[in-house]
């Protein structure tokens, strides 16, 4: 059983959802009473911040451009992690601080590794001066 104790502490919430509901409806209801209605052709066509599209949707990109995305989210999520550290460098101690620089190492090591490899390469050739292979381009080349 529920005692009025229990429901003075949730009906805030529950006025507080009706609230929500109350307001999209009537905000939908405005929408679709006041809005405008288009017959044109031209409406129906996509449409991205006031620029027509023009070409085909499915483009090709280069593997330089995945690259750079995925050299964006590891360092990215690195950052996250010594800003994580940065907070609690106090209260972590010298264990702490041994383990990113432990960290900090294999991302380096492996960025260090992807260098010599020669994905850090973006030339147009896309290998090393050296006669090593690279990461190839996307044409095959």
């Amino acid at each position: 059983m529920n005692t009025p104790a229990q429901l003075t502490e949730v009906w805030p919430l529950v006025a507080y959802f009706l609230l929500v509901i109350a307001l999209m409806g009537v905000i939908l209801l405005l929408s679709y009473v006041i809005g405008e209605r288009h017959q044109a052709r031209v409406a129906d066509e996509p449409f991205e911040s006031g620029v027509v599209t023009v070409g085909f949707a499915r483009l090709r990109l280069s593997a330089k451009f995945y690259l750079i995305a995925m050299f964006f989210v590891i360092f990215d999520v690195e950052a996250v992690f010594l800003f994580a550290w940065a907070v609690a460098f106090r209260e972590l101690g010298w264990a702490g601080y041994i383990e990113v620089v432990i960290f900090v190492g294999v991302l380096g090591a492996a960025l260090a590794y992807l260098w010599m490899l020669g994905a850090l390469d973006w030339s147009s050739s896309g290998h090393r001066s050296n006669g090593k292979r690279g990461i190839e381009r996307c044409d095959g080349h």
